[in-house]
């Protein structure tokens, strides 16, 4: 995908926004989504590698970070079981599956 089919995408999807948001605002949401998906797509590859082994090293109380690390290959990891395509699958209780203790979230 060259640059400008790249710019033309996330300018339809900010179409979508239409409605829900100010023209103002389409900015201060669709750069930190867009960043927000890459980061996503760049873990999915290991995403039930890395929880299986979270999960193993809460277990045996070790602190995962350098296990996770390595198991990524990236400088970075996300131990959320949710992902974009879960959260967008059920926009209906994103709230509650996101903050389910969260006071002041109504």
């Amino acid at each position: 995908m060259n640059h400008h089919s790249l710019s033309a995408f996330i300018w339809s999807v900010v179409d979508l926004l239409r409605g829900d948001y100010k023209q103002s605002d389409y900015g201060k949401i669709t750069l930190p989504f867009t960043v927000l998906r890459r980061l996503d797509c760049v873990l999915e590859s290991t995403k039930a590698a890395l929880l299986a082994e979270h999960e193993e090293k809460l277990k045996l109380g070790l602190n995962a970070d350098h296990f996770l690390l390595r198991k990524t290959g990236q400088s970075f990891f996300n131990t959320s079981p949710l992902d974009m395509k879960k959260l967008m699958g059920d926009q209906d209780h994103i709230r509650k599956t996101c903050f389910p203790i969260s006071k002041g979230f109504r």
